[in-house]
């Protein structure tokens, strides 16, 4: 008998159902050069063929998270771990806190108007001009996170020459004199949009953590950055705390 309720009748294949639950418990149950059960024990406890349990196998050896010993098993290779958000998350120290060396990319830098979801965040009008900067965050050399970060063009005019790179909120604090604190952060899983896939070295097929998420100033209040970032949902568990 299946220890694991599959779903017959929805819309999601049984092998990607497969997937994820065997993908939560890597992070809740096993660690990294810890081995699973064999194909013939999970197809036992899923109640299907083995056929269906090694393409939910190949799907997360394809996502980096287990290898394939030929003559000895499956073997874990990578385990999520916690990324905490809170009122001052930063990306690098967290990062380090947890042992992992953190590096960050810039790849896009641009003055754009401001839509309306924006501009409503950041108590500004319609079409008024932010500055979206697009970062590619990396934990020990993989790819993390993408981010969308959007500021008042206006009010942090250094952001255009001044910031190449690094953390974000480092620069806002040495060049402004800003202590940020965040104020919202909204999750949700969705399918990877654009070229997030290609730039997260993952399936197109596979979901990632959205976070938008608004930072404030500390003392005033007044909002200074709206960031929509995607996790890679295989390789991190948000801990969430205000």
């Amino acid at each position: 008998m299946s220890l694991y309720a599959i779903n017959r009748e929805g819309g999601t294949a049984i092998y990607v159902q497969i997937a994820r639950q065997i993908e939560q418990e890597i992070g809740q149950m096993y660690g990294v050069g810890e081995w699973l059960q064999s194909e013939s024990e999970l197809a036992l406890r899923f109640g299907v063929n083995r056929h269906t349990v090694r393409r939910a196998i190949d799907d997360l050896v394809d996502g980096g998270l287990l290898e394939r010993l030929h003559g000895r098993g499956i073997r874990v290779i990578a385990s999520p771990f916690d990324y905490k958000i809170g009122i001052d998350t930063r990306f690098t120290e967290s990062l380090l806190s947890l042992g992992v060396t953190a590096e960050s990319q810039v790849l896009r830098k641009q003055r754009v108007p401001a839509s309306e979801a924006v501009a409503r965040k950041l108590f500004i009008q319609p079409g008024e001009r932010v500055f979206w900067i697009e970062t590619l965050r990396m934990a020990d050399t993989s790819p993390l996170c993408v981010i969308s970060h959007f500021l008042p063009a206006k009010k942090y005019p250094e952001m255009e020459h001044g910031y190449a790179g690094g953390s974000l909120h480092h620069f806002l604090q040495n060049n402004y004199s800003l202590t940020l604190r965040r104020t919202e952060s909204l999750v949700t899983s969705c399918l990877p949009q654009g070229d997030d896939a290609r730039l997260l070295a993952m399936p197109q097929n596979r979901p990632v953590l959205r976070v938008k998420s608004l930072n404030v100033e500390g003392g005033t209040g007044v909002p200074v950055e709206y960031a929509i970032t995607r996790f890679r949902a295989d390789l991190v568990q948000l801990s969430i705390s205000f």
